[in-house]
């Protein structure tokens, strides 16, 4: 019961109105153990997983310019 109650919750966020119009989930399959190192560093940094990825991909797009 507790699942689909996050489940729901999950769903009605993504569909607040002040989440961005224009958005998409990304989906793909991770480990169990490279999520929990990801959160557990994005936790620790003070930002949420989603400003992680977002940093690390303009960190990857710098360093791969020529």
């Amino acid at each position: 019961m507790h699942e689909a109650r996050v489940s729901a919750q999950r769903k009605n966020k993504e569909k607040s109105p002040s989440a961005a119009a224009d958005t998409e989930t990304l989906n793909f399959k991770i480990t169990i153990e490279f999520k929990k190192e990801f959160k557990g560093y994005a936790v620790s940094q003070g930002m949420t997983m989603l400003e992680l990825l977002k940093e690390g991909f303009e960190l990857s797009k710098r360093k791969r310019k020529h």
